[in-house]
């Protein structure tokens, strides 16, 4: 029903309800409810009210036009454009970070904005940036765990909790595999080293053949010799590729802290778990890869994906968190690229400082996204089926034909 026909009955039905016992009283309430959808409270209010009080019909509904559109297609085309160069950020973090990444890549000859186009960008809302991207953004998988516990020197390494990261300097790594693996854990196939610094969010990401103690070590060695700052400490999960001999010993002899979290406490990692679901799965995804050649083309492509993520995709780090009965209120900081964490840190000296503001400037963000997606479709061709799926095309071939789906 039409709030003018809603109206027009109340004035209907309003002098009979005014002159009417209480037994009629509730039978036109009745009445009146069940042809409105009002709520009974509600309705006895709009029948007690006094006759110039009630509101009356309109006789142009037309009246009423929509607002204005404050951003054209131009500006929503260019938006599109942006938010795709910078890998699909999300607007909370993309938003604020428009006059850092415009500029680079105006610099690149990537885009050009007319001066009203990259005024109104500038200005947009994220609540507004979130609208018009709305149906571009996709949702994800998931995957499945392969970490198992390590026992042996659990005693000797101590636990570190989220709540223990004081140190406000770069240089304290939290550690982390994933696994490459499809929907099947066995057999022997592809992991991903990740490091993200706690205090930067500088993250690094190096692709191993398979999870033994030499080749996370190995890892963790080439991520050290390249990183703008000194490895100080890592924290692990409790898995036995990190619960070992070998990294207790690597650790002690570059004098490197290693510390690890506390079982089933995933929050413990929580800046390395947010750099798995955030760079490493839109990246590589959940197919199966194996062998030595899936793993140098892994690291062709972590080789430019550190580029964009450490200069060119912003994060935001909680500084406030308060629970009030169940409802918790966080409070972020500004989104800053690692890049601009590290610049504000001062850890830099002044000859690698210049040496890093070198390559910023000189960076295309467009062209690495383009050279990034050319080497994440050739990646595809090193997917292979799980143990479980070829033993199930085994199970087709012997036997002909597939079995018919049962409903």
């Amino acid at each position: 029903m039409s709030l003018n026909a809603r109206r027009e009955l109340l004035r209907a039905v309003f002098k009979r309800y005014q002159g009417a016992n209480k037994r009629d009283k509730s039978q036109i309430l009745n009445e009146f409810v069940e042809a409105t959808g009002h709520e009974r409270k509600y309705a006895v209010t709009l029948l007690n009210l006094r006759g110039d009080e009630i509101p009356a019909t309109r006789s142009k509904p037309t009246d009423f036009r929509p607002r204005r559109r404050k951003y054209g297609v131009d500006v929503e085309r260019f938006l599109l454009v942006i938010w795709s160069l910078s890998g699909g950020l999300c607007p909370k973090r993309l938003m604020p970070f428009l006059p850092v990444f415009i500029p680079s890549l105006e610099r690149s000859k990537e885009i050009v904005l007319c001066p009203w186009v990259r005024q109104k960008l500038l200005i947009m809302s994220i609540a507004t940036a979130e609208r018009i991207l709305s149906r571009e953004r996709r949702s994800r998988e998931h995957g499945i765990t392969t970490t198992k516990a390590g026992t042996l020197l659990r005693h000797q390494i101590p636990i570190r909790t989220y709540a223990d990261w004081t140190e406000a300097k770069p240089g304290f790594f939290e550690i982390d595999l994933v696994a490459h693996c499809g929907n099947s854990a066995a057999g022997e196939f592809v992991h991903t080293l990740t490091m993200t610094d706690a205090e930067t969010g500088w993250t690094e990401c190096v692709g191993i053949v398979n999870r033994s103690k030499i080749c996370v070590v190995a890892a963790i060695e080439a991520v050290r010799k390249r990183l703008p700052f000194p490895l100080l400490g890592i924290d692990s999960d409790n898995g036995s590729e990190f619960i070992n001999y070998h990294l207790k010993d690597y650790c002690e002899r570059r004098k490197i802290t290693f510390t690890r979290c506390r079982p089933y406490k995933k929050n413990d990692q929580c800046h390395v778990e947010q750099k798995n679901g955030s760079v490493v799965r839109p990246l590589v995804g959940y197919a199966r890869y194996e062998g030595e050649e899936a793993a140098a083309h892994l690291n062709r492509l972590y080789a430019i994906d550190r580029l964009c993520v450490n200069f060119f995709e912003p994060s935001m780090k909680l500084i406030d968190k308060t629970r009030t009965g169940a409802k918790v209120k966080k409070v972020y900081d500004v989104p800053k690229t690692p890049w601009q964490r590290l610049q504000e840190s001062g850890i830099l000296d002044e000859e690698e400082d210049t040496r890093l503001q070198d390559r910023f400037i000189a960076l295309n963000p467009a062209k690495l996204r383009r050279k990034l997606n050319d080497l994440e479709l050739d990646l595809r061709k090193y997917v292979v089926n799980s143990p479980a799926q070829n033993e199930r095309q085994i199970q087709i071939l012997e036997g002909g034909q597939e079995d018919e789906p049962v409903c």
